[in-house]
């Protein structure tokens, strides 16, 4: 089975030259984002913080790259990503941000070039809004959060 690729140009901004992110095995969907910290950071529990990536992406028009936590940090730590997943527009060309947040009990050490996120490239669709005055209806309806019974 083939892979699509699609070329995604990244520039290195700030004084941390972290390494261009990899997939960590032949079938990962992500791509590992390094904090580019000249110096060890500590997250504190309930706390959030702006890590930067020192890269900026050129996210191809017709796609999005999805900000995503690292599974492990969130199991064994409790540090994720807030925003998840934090969204990069095609037309956004600046230095890409990940704001994680400590849902754990301990203080979390944020550590220079260390893996805190992952990057997944997804295709987008662009919706048309049409105002009408009703919608089609459907066995649901407009039942919200709990009503079909879970």
């Amino acid at each position: 089975m083939s892979v699509h690729m699609v070329s995604i140009e990244v520039t290195r901004v700030g004084n941390v030259e972290v390494d261009l992110p990899t997939y960590a095995t032949s079938g990962a969907a992500g791509l590992d984002l390094q904090a580019a910290l000249s110096e060890s950071k500590v997250l504190l529990p309930g706390k959030r913080m702006l890590v930067p990536t020192g890269l900026c992406f050129a996210i191809p028009e017709g796609y999005e790259g999805q900000v995503r936590p690292r599974s492990g940090l969130a199991l064994k730590w409790g540090v994720t990503v807030v925003n998840s997943p934090g969204t990069i527009d095609s037309d956004f060309r600046g230095e890409v941000g990940v704001v994680l947040i400590n849902h754990g009990e301990e203080p979390f050490r944020i550590e220079p070039r260390m893996r805190i996120a992952q990057l997944v490239l997804c295709k987008v669709e662009r919706a048309e809004l049409v105002l009408t005055t009703a919608l089609s209806s459907t066995e649901r309806g407009g039942g919200g959060y709990g009503s079909t019974g879970t």
